[in-house]
């Protein structure tokens, strides 16, 4: 299972909240939930989630899918574990939602991703047990395995100073160049109310959430200014934030991508994806949540389903029993 944002086209820098979800069914399932509550007109919306039904109303139908299969969770952070706010910095998850989360990473691997730095996402979730891909997936760290080693004993695989291991850095070479960037960046934005820059290790952010409308094309141009500097760069587009990040063939499924991760699900079969919003939006989901309370019910949820199935099969072992 995997939760994820969704993916847009460029914004006209307006308001608006959407993340996505998808569940794969294949040899692995997979389940990607983004999400972020804004207004709407509930009659739209109600059209619209005729075609793209709740994951909620649809679960037991998805869990038959998953029968006999392995499940992984993907989730995203802003949107999904936490709501969106005006401040990134106070984007803090409930001890509702960590629970969960901690409870479905007991029954199948589970993965945080997201475009902020790994080591914040993992300040704000404090699990050990679920990996973590931060800079839209160019920064990855495993929780702690044990591993048998030639002497016949068990030992922890390490590779960084908290005992995590990382896996994979594909931007490393670039952080010399981030680094100026961000320096740069600091200093053209400063003087523009609300905007902030956001370190993000491997990527760098540039938040307008808290700008005044007529200073958004002001920022993009002194945004730009600094990125045609950096060939190697490019920039992408978020709600309410700007991205610059290198221009290698990796990421996590990020605004842009989110859709296109969905259309290969679609096209292999291997998935439900999963849309979390509150606004009708075009879109290749097959399902949607609402908002990050439906995540943790949908999280909650499956969790308890695989208790129950383990109860099912243990009792079917113990009488003799199969189906």
């Amino acid at each position: 299972m995997g939760i994820q944002r969704s993916s847009t086209n460029k914004p006209k820098m307006q308001p608006g909240n959407d993340r996505s979800t998808s569940i794969r069914a294949s040899n692995v399932i997979s389940h990607l939930i983004e999400g972020g509550p804004i207004s709407i007109d509930d009659a739209s919306y109600d059209t619209w989630v005729v075609e793209h039904p709740s994951a909620l109303g649809s679960f037991d139908q998805m869990m038959r899918a998953a029968k006999g299969k392995k499940i992984a969770v993907f989730l995203d952070y802003d949107g999904t574990l936490a709501p969106i706010v005006d401040n990134p910095d106070l984007a803090f998850m409930s001890d509702e939602m960590r629970a969960a989360v901690r409870e479905v990473a007991k029954y199948f691997p589970t993965a945080i991703i997201s475009g902020r730095s790994r080591d914040k996402v993992k300040e704000f979730v404090q699990l050990s047990n679920v990996f973590y891909a931060g800079s839209h997936g160019m920064d990855i760290l495993a929780p702690p395995r044990p591993v048998k080693s030639c002497d016949g004993k068990h030992h922890t695989v390490a590779l960084d100073k908290k005992g995590n291991e990382v896996l994979f850095q594909p931007a490393k070479k670039f952080l010399p160049a981030i680094q100026k960037m961000r320096t740069a960046l600091k200093e053209k934005v400063m003087k523009i109310q609300g905007a902030r820059v956001e370190d993000n290790r491997f990527c760098i952010s540039v938040h307008f959430r808290q700008v005044r409308e007529e200073d958004y094309e002001i920022l993009e141009k002194k945004v730009k200014s600094v990125l045609e500097h950096y060939p190697e760069f490019h920039l992408s587009w978020g709600k309410k934030v700007m991205e610059i990040r290198p221009s290698i063939e990796w990421d996590k499924g990020d605004d842009r991508t989110d859709e296109d991760a969905f259309k290969v699900m679609l096209r292999r079969g291997q998935g439900y994806p999963i849309i979390v919003t509150s606004s009708p939006k075009d879109t290749k989901a097959s399902f949607s949540l609402r908002d990050p309370s439906e995540v943790l019910t949908f999280l909650l949820r499956l969790a308890r389903w695989r208790k129950s199935s383990s109860s099912s099969r243990l009792l079917a072992q113990i009488w003799g029993v199969s189906d």
